[in-house]
This record gives C-alpha cells, structure tokens and sequence, in this order.
C-alpha cells in the first residue's frame, strides 16, 4: 500500500488504493522509522506494540504528574477550585427537560456501549480488507486512552463537583473525564484518517467541524450532569490527544518496520564464487 503519493484531482486521497491513510506514512530519518530501525528485524506487528507500550507508560506518567499537581498543588491555592466549581454549579442551575435528555445523548455517544461498538465495527471492516495499522490505530486509540484514564483517576483521585449528579458513578474519579478524552481519541482519530484520505475542501471542513462538535457536547454534556469540572474535562482533552499522538506514532513505526521487510535485500555471492572468478583464465 503506497501512502505517500500525491492526490488526485477527484478530490480523494493518496493513491488509487481506497485504503490508503497517508497521515499513518512514515516520514524517512523521522521519530517513528528511527524507532522501527532500532527494532530492525522484529515484526511490524511487534513493533507497533512495543510503541504502543512505550507511548503509553509516557502518556500515563504524564497525566498522573498534571493529575496530582491539580488535586495537590493547584486546587489547595488561591480560588482555583472555587471558579471550578462555581461553574459546575452555574451549568447546573440550568437545568431543564430537554437540556437534560441533550446531556444524556452527548454522554452517550461519548461512552460505552456506543464507542467500543463503533471502533469495533471499523475495526472488522479493516480486518476483512487485510489493513492491520489501521485496525490497530482504531482500537487501540480507545484502550490507551481508556488505560491512561483509568491509571489517572486512581492515582490522583478528586471529588466530583458538589452539585445533584445525574448518574452513579465513584465520587473520587472526577480527573480527568473519561468521556471527553474517548471522544477525542475515537471521532478525532478518524476524522484525522478520513480528512487524510480525502482532499476535497467541502469534506474536510465538515468533518472536522463535527470531530470538534462531538467532543464539546460530551464536554458540556458530563459538566451538566454533574460530573466532572472544566479542569477534568481539560485533563481528558490531553489525555484524548495523546492517545492519538501515541497510535500515530506507532501506526507510523509499524508501516515502516512493513516497508523495511518489503526493501529488497543485496545480493550475495558465495566465497567460492568469488574464489573462482578471481582465478586466471588458462
């Protein structure tokens, strides 16, 4: 699968290949194809699990370090958790019938069963066609960022605002919004493939106005409820993005560990060979 052509005038993507994603390509000399070169030899299918790991233990210290200079720094100085929770509480003053049954959508669509079903769904579609990286960046966009959410909110645990809550769910594990940072990952992450696909302007813009306007629901949707506060659903924006910025990473480390099995190889020539040729000619 060539993914580095240029577009064509048709508006559509890379290559004539409609599988083609050129936003996973590796760049030559880049991060990700150095990373597949120190692992020279491994199967791509081991080295994008090996970036995967690596992305992830990086993506988790960094949220449980924001995690705990949130709960243990920032919010025990000055009015910080006050205006945090004063707007909680101001969103939740206006409650209404309808604005409730939004939030209930917008929680919806950015949580379980919904999410997994529909990265599921790419997932086999992808499968069935033989395209692994792009499987792979689509269900593990959602376990990373699942993964890292779960690590944060048990090593840094905050009370959720102290507002009349919409749902059951643990009291302490309101940093950072889980449902924010899957939005991210999931409608961002194929946003992100399909734009790279497909050039026409009209497409592009649609399609990240709505990769943008999903995320903002859910963000308003989980405040509403009662939830979480502004800064837990900015510490799930983080986490969504770098859930993405690892799967790129190594979707990217995969396709080039695949380019380097594919390179052919120099030809060999046996020492008797050379011997041989080397002899005078009588």
């Amino acid at each position: 699968m060539d993914l580095a052509r240029r577009p064509r005038s048709n508006g559509r993507g890379a290559s004539d290949d409609p599988w083609a994603v050129p936003v996973l390509a590796p760049r030559r000399g880049g991060p990700a194809d150095r990373f597949a070169t120190r692992l020279h030899g491994r199967h791509p299918a081991a080295v994008f699990f090996a970036a995967v790991l690596t992305g992830f233990a990086l993506l988790a210290a960094l949220s449980i370090a924001l995690g705990l200079l949130l709960t243990d720094v920032v919010l025990h100085g000055g009015g910080v958790a006050r205006s945090d929770e004063s707007v909680v509480k101001s969103i939740v003053e206006e409650r209404t019938p309808f604005l409730t049954d939004t939030s209930e959508v917008g929680s919806t669509i950015g949580g379980a069963p919904l999410l997994p079903i529909l990265v599921g769904l790419v997932a086999i579609a992808c499968a069935l066609a033989r395209r692994w990286v792009i499987a792979g960046f689509a269900v593990f966009a959602l376990v990373v960022e699942s993964a890292t959410y779960r690590v944060t909110s048990i090593a840094a645990p905050r009370e959720r605002p102290e507002v009349p809550r919409l749902e059951n769910l643990p009291a302490d594990a309101s940093y950072p919004s889980g449902h924010t940072a899957a939005a991210v990952a999931v409608y961002v992450g194929l946003v992100l493939l399909i734009t790279s696909r497909f050039r026409s302007r009209g497409v592009r813009i649609a399609a990240w106005v709505l990769a943008i306007a999903i995320p903002v629901l859910v963000a308003m949707s989980r405040m509403y409820r009662g939830m979480h506060h502004p800064l837990d659903v900015a510490g799930g924006l983080v986490v969504g993005v770098g859930a993405l910025l690892v799967l790129l990473f190594a979707s990217r480390a995969a396709n080039a560990a695949q380019a380097a099995r594919r390179a052919p190889r120099p030809a060999r020539f046996s020492r008797t060979a050379t011997t041989r040729s080397a002899e005078p000619v009588a």
